[in-house]
């Protein structure tokens, strides 16, 4: 499935794919979450593609769900475009590197922890507002995030919703390196990426499967009870209250 929000671009054995909706802040719908599904499973297929870029336009990666699609058509199972998306992220064998142009937020940090590499612009805000929103985490976090940095900051962000800088995020090893503006961390990004294009293809699919093989099934086992969780919590009156406010302060 296509979208025009999510653009697609080859160039020396590297897929970039771009969110482009700067005027939502590149907030995802329905739609754009199959085109990128659909992009990653096209990636994995095609052996003349080494690796993947994920970044987004304007001043923002993704705000994360459009809260209005996503309230029209709440996910209901694995078959949701959502759910779809998460999977693909999970099994895509291939590098993964993030150019992260700008502010990320709920499935937009999500995505990152499933990425090999992931550079960021300075500057960058990122936040998980999930119980914020009267809900729980989701896509494997509550299982990725303490891992890569601890318990501790991983609570943090988690049960507060607090957000984060991308210099934070350096300084704690959830990403590898910063650059200065949005070209220049897409640059930084693109330059690994044709590194790890230019690698033996077998050896680096291997080396990533090595690299995770302590939580390949723990990770599918996290993220399919965190999204029962999530579906059953999206009815809680916490959540449509906090939903409900959110899309109005946007109308507003």
């Amino acid at each position: 499935m296509s979208a025009p929000e999510i653009l697609t671009e080859r160039e020396e054995g590297v897929l970039r794919v771009r969110i482009h909706r700067p005027d939502k802040k590149n907030a995802l719908t329905l739609a754009m979450y199959a085109a990128l599904t659909a992009a990653l499973n096209e990636a994995a297929q095609d052996v003349a593609l080494r690796a993947v870029v994920l970044t987004g336009s304007g001043d923002s990666f993704t705000s994360g769900n459009d809260i209005a699609d996503f309230l029209a058509a709440p996910p209901t199972g694995e078959d949701s475009p959502v759910f779809q998306f998460l999977a693909a992220l999970r099994q895509f064998e291939k590098p993964l590197v993030a150019a992260v142009n700008g502010l990320a937020v709920g499935i937009g940090v999500t995505m990152l922890l499933h990425c090999d590499l992931i550079y960021a612009r300075a500057g960058a805000t990122l936040a998980m507002p999930f119980v914020n929103l009267g809900l729980c985490p989701e896509g494997g976090s509550s299982l990725l995030l303490p891992r890569l940095i601890g318990y501790p900051r991983a609570a943090e962000l988690l049960l507060l919703g607090e957000p984060f800088s991308a210099e934070q995020a350096l300084e704690w090893g959830l990403i590898n390196g910063i650059g200065a503006d949005a070209d220049a961390t897409l640059e930084l990004a693109l330059v690994r990426a044709r590194r790890l294009a230019r690698q033996p293809a077998a050896a680096v699919r291997l080396a990533k499967r090595l690299l995770k093989r302590n939580e390949t099934e723990t990770l599918r086992e996290t993220i399919a009870l965190e999204g029962r969780h999530f579906i059953e919590l999206l009815n809680s009156p916490e959540a449509v209250a906090a939903l409900r406010t959110f899309v109005e302060r946007r109308r507003t």
